[in-house]
């Protein structure tokens, strides 16, 4: 599955906005005090994560940007202030994980990815970074909380729909969707992890009419491509939520988690 370079720049302000501070403060704080780290950002996009952290990061910093996407790693950042040091990597997650993780890394980060992939690759994933005992922080995972108002007939069925899509194949396998987070949490614990965890929300108020549109759209989508409601239903539902927009009359909140796990003392 990939994903458009405008559709990430649209949302990127309302992901930075959304990311949990208590979480990123944890990840801070077990950098503390290093004189250089190296991050390995798995599913980079065009840099997203890289933004968010790297003017909180304390130290000469060495980033693993990795993506599938050749036409998203070619917009991400390819220089950076003297202190910061980036290597574009051109990588299939699904198919080559562990060539990320290999040498020294000090955090693996990822954004908007686990609820994307399947239940055998998060598997994977927490076998390869609890082998190298790498702290990993994992931001905005979708977990199934849709609300909008005012409310409409309906949002269930569609909500329902896209939730349902959510666990259709991405280009991991069958995808984990709405329960991605949850489940990697209790993986990283069974693993010997600690855990911080926060939600993670993603809020529009009725001035953002733009990102209002847009995941609306995706979301009647997602719905006619599953099938489970008669199409005219949705492109009614469609209509009358984006008059909703229109009149400046929507809110929209959608739920997500971030965590940051990290080794202990114990396996």
């Amino acid at each position: 599955m990939s994903f458009s370079a405008a559709w990430l720049a649209l949302r990127e302000p309302y992901d930075l906005r959304a990311r949990n501070t208590a979480v990123i403060d944890a990840v801070m704080a077990t950098l503390a005090g290093r004189l250089s780290v190296t991050i390995a950002d798995l599913a980079c996009g065009t840099g997203s994560t890289f933004r968010a952290l790297r003017p909180r990061v304390k130290a000469h910093q060495n980033w693993r940007l990795a993506d599938n996407d050749l036409s998203l790693l070619a917009r991400a950042p390819q220089s950076s202030p003297p202190d910061t040091h980036v290597t574009a990597m051109p990588i299939d997650l699904n198919r080559d994980l562990e060539a990320v993780l290999d040498g020294p890394v000090d955090l693996v980060t990822t954004s908007a990815l686990l609820d994307l992939v399947s239940d055998e690759w998060l598997q994977r994933l927490a076998v390869e970074t609890a082998a190298r005992r790498l702290p990993i922080y994992a931001a905005l995972s979708y977990d199934g909380r849709i609300e909008m108002t005012p409310a409409d007939v309906a949002d269930k069925k569609i909500i329902a729909a896209v939730n349902k899509h959510q666990r259709t194949d991405k280009g991991f396998g069958l995808a984990l969707g709405p329960g991605a987070a949850q489940q990697a949490i209790e993986r990283f614990e069974r693993v010997g992890y600690s855990v911080a965890q926060g939600p993670s929300d993603w809020v529009f108020a009725p001035t953002d009419r733009e990102i209002q549109v847009e995941i609306l759209s995706g979301w009647a989508a997602a719905a006619r491509e599953m099938g489970d409601m008669p199409l005219p239903d949705v492109v009614s539902w469609l209509a009358r939520r984006r008059d909703l927009v229109t009149a400046g009359r929507s809110s929209i909140r959608v739920g997500h988690v971030d965590f940051f796990a990290r080794p202990t003392g114990t396996r």
